[in-house]
């Protein structure tokens, strides 16, 4: 089977790529040019896809003996992940630049190249695991990335093979230094890797400008003013620009955001607890939506937000009722739906979110 490996510099994708060479296929080696200005994506442990990494990846290919390539995805990746990052904020959302990378990156405009110069599958470092077209949670929890991953369609899945999912990383760092591969202490790369240096608000800033507005609390009287709604996130509690807590001494949180008008609406902790989520654009990793209401766990963050309860699809909606609430969900978050599993659980579905509802 010709594979291609998407090889980022890292120390998965290259163990990805050694065990795919050592599984007998014929594997090509490539590296995604994301940044116009690569050598400015990289501060130690922060960013990724820069010079160093594609000298990185270009190490291992040669210790591989693979051929190796560099591929120019610069204006599709500005287009598609980074102006929908902005965009997304600049409407009050929290969007995940890691899901729309793979979703329209490394799964569609990648793949698409790769079968169209007759490549059988694409490789990565993800850790998540396929068995039988279905798409589970990594074995190492920790590192599990089957969220990110949750987008892609079946068709996408077909053609993909995560060959770390299935071993802790701690391992994976092992076996790289077994094999001499000089990445194989290389930190993880943290945060938004199009944003090193980890400062989100100036990021955007940059790009949105200034949009001022107000911070109000529930009664509508007003605490602060801002300069644009995309330096908050539902959620939040610091950097809200008001002076400590609130009359009853609790912390505030961000509990709603208007893009509209600019407004930024603090409240309570118990503000922030959602019952019900409503998702748009949902993708069923099977190929076939479910029918009736489906006992599961959704998750609507990277890393965290999980809580069983009731999914079904309405109008054409992705709907959650939840047996536990969830607190600080936003509008622009991904909900992965989840089968519970002793083998590991499978992802079912994925939407967008567009709103969520309390209990009351």
């Amino acid at each position: 089977m010709r594979v291609l490996v998407a090889m980022s510099g890292g120390v998965d994708s290259s163990v990805a790529a050694a065990r795919m060479v050592d599984a007998g296929h014929d594997v090509v080696g490539v590296h995604l040019a994301l940044s116009e200005t690569p050598g400015t994506l990289r501060t130690g442990s922060r960013g990724c896809c820069s010079k160093e990494d594609a000298g990185d990846a270009r190490r291992v290919a040669d210790v591989l003996d693979i051929p190796f390539y560099v591929w120019d995805f610069a204006d599709r990746f500005k287009e598609d992940v980074i102006d929908d990052f902005v965009s997304s904020y600049a409407r009050g959302e929290t969007p995940n630049p890691c899901v729309r990378c793979n979703e329209r990156i490394k799964f569609s405009a990648l793949a698409a190249r790769a079968l169209a110069l007759g490549f059988d599958a694409v490789a990565t470092g993800h850790y998540a695991r396929l068995e039988n077209g279905r798409l589970r949670r990594a074995v190492d929890r920790d590192k599990d990335q089957s969220y990110v991953l949750a987008v892609l369609t079946a068709e996408q899945l077909k053609h993909a093979i995560f060959p770390v999912g299935d071993t802790p990383k701690a391992q994976i760092r092992e076996e790289a230094a077994r094999r001499g591969l000089a990445v194989a202490r290389k930190p993880d790369s943290h945060d938004i890797c199009f944003i090193p240096s980890g400062d989100t608000r100036a990021f955007l800033g940059s790009r949105i400008g200034v949009r001022p507005g107000k911070v109000v609390d529930a009664s509508g009287a007003v605490l602060a003013e801002h300069d644009g709604v995309h330096g908050f996130t539902i959620g939040q509690r610091k950097g809200l620009g008001i002076p400590g807590p609130g009359r009853d001494g609790r912390p505030r949180y961000v509990t709603d955001i208007d893009a509209e008008t600019g407004t930024v609406r603090v409240g309570t902790l118990e503000d922030l607890e959602v019952w019900t989520l409503v998702g748009e654009r949902p993708v069923f990793t099977s190929g076939r939506p479910f029918h009736g209401p489906v006992e599961c766990q959704v998750q609507v963050r990277a890393h965290g937000g999980l809580a069983d309860g009731v999914a079904e699809l309405r109008d054409g909606r992705l709907v959650m009722e939840l047996r536990t609430p969830l607190h600080g969900v936003a509008p622009g978050q991904t909900m992965v739906l989840y089968r519970p599993d002793p083998e590991g659980d499978e992802v079912l579905a994925s939407a967008t979110i567009t709103r969520s509802r309390r209990g009351d």
